[in-house]
């Protein structure tokens, strides 16, 4: 299933593009949001060194009916919010395709991940549009079954090596013990464990926000190849151990 993330940049007026804007160094990051009837109600974390100067700006914007404080802490603020402008649930109502949550915005930009068939997210992108609202395709691939990522036996011998400490700090368990106890060759073990980590850390490493992108990169379903970012060690417990949118 293709999977898209737009960086849709927002108009001045919607409440969230303001505040953003005017403090800039903030992170607003939307947990929830529901489209109501006119209205559009979320619960919001900001992270801020002036959180209250934040909060304060939210409170006074027009476009918000209610702001409610639900937690705070040191440079942070849980916020519930209702909002009669939320151009971008309305864009994902009108196109059928949902916005995964949370939501990221920062300066008046926001990371917009989506699943869906292509003609879905080309609608969505319509739809965006329609509202005024321009955005550039970060990147688009195809989304994969965490669970198609391994083979069996590799799966096994991950889970093993997790049970067993491989992974922990310090290390409960070394190289040699998890390859006695699947009964496997010590050097087996090693290079099956560099591949699964090898894989495993390009699926994550995709999914890091501001990846650089390869060149290219259009609305067409398409996958995008992370960097070789792994290492292993065969070591014992003793050593060391974007393409633009305009309307």
């Amino acid at each position: 299933m293709p999977q898209a993330r737009l960086l849709v940049d927002l108009p001045d007026g919607p409440w969230i593009a303001d505040v953003s804007r005017e403090y800039s160094d903030a992170g607003f990051r939307v947990l929830t949001a529901v489209p109501g009837e006119g209205a559009g109600f979320a619960l919001v974390r900001v992270t801020a060194r002036d959180v209250d100067g934040v909060v304060e700006a939210m409170r006074g914007h027009d476009a918000l009916a209610s702001v409610s404080v639900m937690a705070t802490e040191e440079g942070v603020a849980t916020v519930r919010i209702e909002t009669d402008a939320p151009l971008l649930l309305v864009a994902a109502k009108r196109s059928g395709l949902p916005i995964e949550m949370p939501l990221d915005i920062e300066n008046g930009v926001a990371q917009v991940d989506v699943t869906g068939e292509h003609e879905r997210v080309a609608e969505l992108g319509r739809r965006l549009g329609d509202l005024g609202l321009t955005f550039n395709v970060e990147r688009v691939r195809q989304r994969v079954d965490p669970a198609q990522l391994l083979t069996d036996r590799q799966r096994e011998l991950l889970l093993t090596a997790v049970d067993r400490g491989y992974y922990d700090v310090p290390r409960r368990s070394t190289l040699t013990e998890v390859a006695e106890h699947v009964g496997i060759a010590k050097s087996t073990c090693s290079e099956t464990l560099q591949r699964v980590e090898r894989t495993v850390v390009r699926e994550f490493v995709d999914d890091l926000p501001h990846r650089p992108l390869d060149d290219g990169i259009d609305a067409n379903p398409a996958t995008v190849t992370a960097a070789d970012s792994a290492s292993e060690s065969n070591s014992d417990r003793s050593e060391p151990n974007h393409t633009t949118h305009r309307t």
